[in-house]
């Protein structure tokens, strides 16, 4: 906090001034301000953050209090939402029992050159308002960045994004946090950090007066950490369905892209929510970088500080591509960003809008999205695995036995077409997915357990990672590229005449060849055979049920 005075040049303007507040309503002393003269202009400093992307970068609130026509100006590229918080500063700060001056107030949030947005400057204008006024001691200040917005009584409400604060207020060495309660927790996961709880105006003016104390909120993140790794649903509760979990626990393994094909009710659905569950633990690391995204989305609970679970994220087809991809006129994380480290299911794949589905390619591609726009580009995080469901045609029951297909082979070709080539090509695993029996329905022993599988899927990515550790761009086999298989994908010569077979008889493209390939290599790791042999491969082909023909 600094303070700024510069000399008075109205003495009339001053004594009048001091004689309204003094005779006004609900006021009952005016402070003395020491070394200050009334009609002084006078500059407080009040560190605060803005969010950009997923990291957060440090915003100072300067408040300028002058003689003058009383208005109240914020400047500094505020959006509409920090206009407003004139308003509830000016309530808040009267509610709480302080006066607001009648004097002209300017608030500048620098750097001036990048758009602010957000309800959470309510907190830092205000006290800088105060400090300016004489209401807030100075030093203390200084030692912790502010976020919170107000409410008209002066109560602090929760904001976006203090997880990203508080590693940007741990990262420029500032003591700790002034944060709303409802968002301590969440703070606190920064860790190192002091975090102040806070639930009124009159509360953090108080403490950073040394009139109250506050206890910091301290959290054991390894034991949050350990509670939250538990998942609602298991692969046990999936009945029948063998050669489909197989097919997921290859994918897993691997970090492939899939689709399931299948008549409504065959549990594609039901399969893919229990991916996650076999996918590799998250780290600690992964954890709170999840949790980054969705603190700046606005989608962490009340009481939940850490995603430590692999986030499942199924939009409905009828979603934007802004939605899917991320933007808007004040750019958001979108379900490809939300899905980091995680899954996303798209089911019923060809409603998707077309349009939609082609911005699906940079964040498959590179593992991260970038918006631009005029003023700024943000990059956000989009390392997911797809996992995506389809009906074999438009009604569905093409490939049931047990019911008729109404649709004609025009109608089919017009569903399957709306998926395109260039997407296809970017999913290794095709399944096909066939009604349950009645006997497997009734079937009252339970299939395996996700962490059984979970155990296997493990042990064959640790063998990718050491097999990539001098290759730092690959993370799975799924990340391989033409020189990557041909380093680490031979086959023996039974598996080459397998291949040769299904290029020629089965009519396999070139990038279906590669798939099979890094597919085979998974199926190898998941076996611990440091070989591919031909078994691997011929199991890798029955993978490939859309370029077989499954409509022949």
């Amino acid at each position: 906090m600094a303070l700024t005075m510069v000399p008075a040049q109205s003495v009339f303007f001053d004594l009048h001034f001091l004689l309204w507040n003094f005779f006004s309503p609900g006021i009952t002393h005016i402070k003395s301000l020491p070394g200050r003269a009334w009609g002084d202009i006078v500059i407080s400093r009040v560190y605060s953050a803005a969010v950009l992307g997923i990291d957060a970068y440090m915003v100072e609130v300067e408040t300028s209090l002058e003689r003058g026509l009383m208005t109240f100006t914020i400047v500094g590229l505020p959006d509409s939402a920090v206009k407003e918080s004139r308003e509830r500063v000016i309530a808040a700060i009267k509610n709480s029992g302080y006066r607001f001056p009648e004097k002209r107030a300017t608030v500048n949030l620098a750097p001036a050159h990048i758009r602010k947005g957000g309800s959470g400057y309510d907190l830092p204008i205000a006290l800088g308002i105060l400090t300016a006024l004489g209401e807030i001691a100075e030093g203390l200040l200084d030692e912790y960045l502010v976020t919170g917005e107000l409410a008209l009584d002066g109560t602090i409400r929760p904001v976006r994004g203090l997880l990203s604060i508080a590693w940007e207020a741990k990262r420029r060495g500032l003591r700790g946090v002034i944060a709303p309660m409802d968002n301590a927790r969440e703070a606190a996961m920064a860790g190192d950090l002091v975090v102040i709880p806070v639930r009124t105006l009159q509360q953090v003016v108080d403490f950073l007066n040394h009139k109250k104390t506050i206890e910091p909120y301290k959290i054991d993140l390894k034991e949050i950490f350990a509670v939250n790794q538990y998942y609602r649903v298991d692969f046990a509760d999936v009945k029948g369905q063998a050669h489909v979990k197989r097919a997921l626990e290859v994918a897993a393994a691997g970090g492939h892209n899939l689709i399931m094909v299948g008549p409504p009710g065959s549990g594609k659905t039901m399969l893919a929510k229990r991916i996650p569950t076999i996918l590799p633990a998250l780290t600690m690391e992964e954890a709170l970088q999840t949790t980054k995204i969705h603190s700046v989305a606005g989608l962490l609970g009340p009481d939940q500080a850490l995603i430590a679970t692999r986030p499942f994220r199924s939009p409905h087809h009828i979603i934007s591509d802004a939605g899917l991809i991320g933007g808007g006129k004040y750019p958001r994380p979108g379900e490809v960003s939300l899905s980091h480290h995680g899954v996303l299911f798209l089911d019923e794949l060809p409603e998707f809008k077309k349009n939609v589905l082609e911005v699906m390619r940079q964040p498959l591609e590179d593992g991260q999205v970038t918006i631009a726009r005029a003023a700024l580009t943000i990059t956000y995080p989009a390392n997911f695995m797809l996992a995506a469901a389809m009906n074999p045609c438009p009604c569905g029951f093409f490939s049931d036995p047990s019911k008729d297909c109404s649709c004609t082979p025009v109608n089919i070709q017009r569903y399957v077409s709306r998926i395109s080539g260039p997407l296809l090509d970017r999913i290794d695993i095709q399944i096909e997915v066939p009604a349950v029996k009645y006997k497997e329905l009734t079937d009252e022993a339970s299939g395996e357990r996700s962490d059984h599988i979970r155990g296997r899927v493990q042990r064959a990515r640790e063998i990718q990672t050491r097999r990539f550790r001098e290759s730092p761009h690959l993370f799975c086999n799924a990340d391989m590229q033409s020189k990557d298989i041909r380093a680490f994908c031979k086959v023996d010569a039974q598996g080459k005449e397998l291949l040769k077979n299904a290029i020629n008889q089965l009519g396999l493209s070139a990038r279906a060849y590669d798939r099979i390939l890094k597919v085979s290599r998974t199926i190898a790791d998941l076996a611990g055979s440091e070989n591919i042999q031909h078994e691997f491969v011929s199991e890798a082909i029955q993978y490939r049920s859309l370029d077989r023909g499954l409509w022949e």
